[in-house]
């Protein structure tokens, strides 16, 4: 989906500079562990992402796809997949995210023609692990969750193995056919990018109508059935996100913030903010630096 991936918040892996970029998200309650706003909203990364559900419910979206998993079971995310990670009050899971290389041994091996099979195809955006037929990998994620709790001097290794593992259970259930993106996910890869491009300026429900050539009840259809959720409350979720960013990445003022992002009035800039994330911009700011 690489129209997409320029229109959506791009998620980073927040052990991407390390030696070892393997970062493993503890969901439940609605937080993250570490913490990591990005994957409340609609958002994609580079890097490969498996979920393994522990308790409750969990859901997960693309932009035509709904995909339900229960407690044991997991799902396979792609590299570029636009997504978003919802659950139920009870729902619990833990998210393994690395980078494709992991699995391809040494440069030059011939497992990379293996992982680039799935990887990157965007016809295979999401693969579900579920009980009668993927037990192996299953047992691969409950593997890697188990690591978590006790993390010893071979570590790395045990899930670079638990890793590779599970990949390879994932090869060898990969369906051979998949289907083609939907008309409706090509409509909303259209409003994203529009919104991707004007975010900062005034954008109407016309506007974004005009951008895929339909009819603006047709763009409120696309977004409920993508989304569930209105093209006004994406954008605002957007620009928030967007708002977070810069407060973390730059210096710039609160109000040059809030004028970059699209918001006329620091008030309603704030009132926004701290509906979103339970404090002010400068308390954002603040906190952020006091945690590096």
């Amino acid at each position: 989906m690489s129209t997409a991936r320029e229109s959506i918040i791009n998620s980073v892996n927040l052990r991407a500079e390390s030696d070892f970029p393997y970062l493993v998200l503890d969901v439940a309650a609605g937080r993250a562990y570490p913490r990591n706003p990005g994957f409340q909203v609609m958002h994609w990364h580079e890097d490969l992402q498996f979920i393994y559900v522990l308790t409750g419910a969990v859901q997960v979206k693309t932009l035509d796809t709904a995909l339900a998993l229960s407690a044991g079971e997991g799902v396979f995310i792609n590299r570029d997949v636009v997504h978003h990670v919802g659950h139920s009050m009870d729902g619990h899971y833990k998210s393994f995210i690395f980078p494709a290389y992991f699995l391809e041994f040494y440069p030059g091996s011939p497992a990379r023609q293996l992982v680039s099979r799935i990887v990157g195809q965007p016809q295979l955006p999401l693969l579900p692990l579920r009980p009668g037929g993927q037990e192996e990998a299953l047992a691969a994620l409950a593997r890697l969750a188990a690591l978590e709790a006790d993390q010893g001097p071979l570590y790395p290794y045990q899930v670079l193995s638990a890793l590779s593992a599970l990949y390879l259970a994932l090869l060898q259930g990969t369906p051979a056919k998949a289907s083609c993106p939907s008309p409706v996910s090509q409509r909303m890869q259209a409003f994203l990018r529009y919104i991707a491009a004007h975010f900062g300026e005034e954008i109407t429900l016309e506007d974004l109508s005009r951008s895929a050539n339909v009819s603006k009840s047709e763009c409120l259809r696309c977004f409920r059935l993508s989304m569930g959720t209105t093209p006004y409350r994406y954008l605002l979720e957007y620009r928030l996100s967007r708002a977070e960013a810069l407060l973390r990445q730059s210096d710039l003022p609160i109000g040059e913030i809030a004028s970059r992002v699209g918001f006329h009035q620091v008030s309603h800039f704030g009132k926004c903010f701290r509906q979103r994330t339970g404090c002010s911009p400068r308390e954002y700011r603040r906190r952020g630096r006091g945690a590096l």
